[in-house]
């Protein structure tokens, strides 16, 4: 019952927020009225950065999604985001339609270029775009690394560090075990 007199609201507030966003960079935001994103979500977008979301977007609280100069991020139809995510762009991050994101799931399409002659100091970085196909679900606490592709009806497991290419219809997972010493 909360929920279903909270979600006007937050659809309502939403609306204003992302109307205010637009106002400040109009074609570079682009957005659908019918959004459940929480008050507690960080959006960052610079000047010549874009970020667009589709029909029927969800975010949770926590979540901080930063887009750097001349950087997309594309957000697709019925996603969602649960709490804590961050997605940080220097270059492209596209997330395909129905894609469900579980609890503090990273994704970073660049890393520090740390063989710079200044170093970090410099910050200059490596990039390359990260892709989800459609029917995704992505576990929690799962980190996705620059020039990432993940294809359609994938499902990845939770605590998993991914990078490089995966094709349609694959579960992908990180094997680990434990090991018992005594003493």
């Amino acid at each position: 019952m909360k929920k279903i007199i909270k979600a006007p609201f937050i659809i309502l507030y939403t609306l204003v927020r992302f109307s205010v966003i637009k106002f400040l960079n109009y074609g570079n935001f682009i957005f659908t009225p019918l959004n459940h994103i929480s008050p507690f979500t960080e959006i960052n977008l610079s000047r010549k950065g874009k970020l667009t979301f589709g029909y029927k977007t969800k975010i949770r609280s926590g979540t901080k999604i930063t887009v750097r100069k001349e950087a997309e991020i594309v957000i697709k139809d019925n996603v969602f985001l649960n709490h804590g995510c961050m997605l940080m762009c220097h270059e492209k991050i596209y997330i395909g339609s129905n894609v469900q994101v579980g609890p503090n799931v990273l994704m970073y399409d660049h890393d520090h270029d740390f063989r710079h002659e200044n170093g970090l100091k410099a910050l200059k970085y490596r990039t390359s775009p990260i892709k989800i196909g459609e029917n995704v679900w992505i576990g929690a606490n799962t980190v996705i690394l620059k020039g990432t592709t993940i294809g359609d009806n994938c499902v990845i497991g939770a605590g998993s560090v991914i990078k490089g290419n995966f094709p349609n219809n694959s579960i992908i997972l990180q094997k680990r075990e434990n090991e018992i010493l005594s003493y």
